[in-house]
């Protein structure tokens, strides 16, 4: 029997072990680890991926594209992506920083509890950040109406457009720390904390304008929290009229999703798993 070989592409200088762990718990026989990769460099991973196979053996090699930097990881993808050619290509899975997966499963959670349509209103705090550009997106793509916060304005802008260009039809609005949040807050159905590790960017008070939400999550598991009140080991916690999720009470979706997408790249050679797909395989029963 062939055996399941990943090629697991890092950014970073050394790849990363969590990523290592899940694939070989996902079945993959075989763990080929670089890192360092950039754009560059990439080609000629690929063109070992795709020319030392052939026939069925092909869809037994698969790619992971990951790393902190997840611009950096996303070219490499890119590249990863233009290197193939006709049918001579294997799956890959691109989730730099988990911020695909991640993404997925927090959507996936707060649809359990609230219809993801154009009547939903959601703020993304740290929602220039890999996870919360993510989140914005998906939950943009699902026709809610999202305002994306940021400390900077400037970036917030820059990201709300580029989402608004490959999310046809989607509105999102940026806001920075000032009025317009506030606002923002008091409208809201959902809130998403998707900043860095250890940064509170909802406080009692805030979450005081924020009492009509149904649904908060915080993705942060470093304390202190990123939403005063939620705890990272949360999972549907009442509170009000809302329910409250941490990090680690979605992080078993994110597994989840993680290791089935694991499996799709092993069986379709024509895959290429960005965070649409993600949130489409827990859709598909994974959750």
């Amino acid at each position: 029997m062939t055996k399941k070989i990943l090629i697991q592409l890092d950014c970073d200088p050394q790849p990363s072990t969590f990523d290592a762990v899940v694939a070989v718990d996902a079945g993959a026989d075989v763990l080929l680890r670089h890192g360092g990769v950039t754009p560059e460099t990439v080609e000629p991973l690929v063109h070992g991926a795709m020319f030392t196979r052939g026939g069925a053996d092909l869809a037994c090699t698969a790619i992971f594209v990951g790393g902190s930097d997840v611009a950096a990881a996303e070219a490499v993808a890119d590249r990863v992506r233009r290197t193939f050619f006709g049918p001579v290509r294997v799956g890959v899975l691109v989730d730099p920083n988990g911020a695909n997966t991640t993404a997925a499963a927090a959507v996936i959670a707060t649809a359990r509890h609230v219809a993801l349509d154009d009547r939903c209103r959601a703020v993304v705090l740290g929602g220039t950040g890999p996870v919360g550009q993510r989140v914005a997106r998906l939950l943009a793509g699902k026709g809610v109406r999202v305002t994306l916060a940021s400390r900077s304005p400037d970036r917030a802008a820059a990201v709300a457009r580029r989402i608004e260009a490959a999310v046809a039809g989607s509105t999102v609005h940026p806001v920075g720390a000032d009025g317009l949040l506030g606002s923002a807050l008091a409208a809201a159905d959902v809130i998403v904390a998707a900043g860095a590790a250890g940064v509170t960017l909802l406080d009692a008070a805030g979450r005081q304008r924020a009492a009509a939400a149904r649904v908060v999550v915080d993705l942060n598991a470093v304390p202190p929290a990123g939403i005063e009140g939620v705890v990272a080991t949360d999972k549907a916690r009442p509170d009000g009229p809302a329910v409250l999720y941490g990090a680690l009470g979605v992080g078993g979706t994110k597994m989840k999703i993680h290791r089935a997408a694991i499996g799709r790249i092993f069986t379709d050679p024509t895959a290429f798993l960005d965070a649409e797909d993600l949130l489409a395989i827990g859709v598909a029963g994974v959750a």
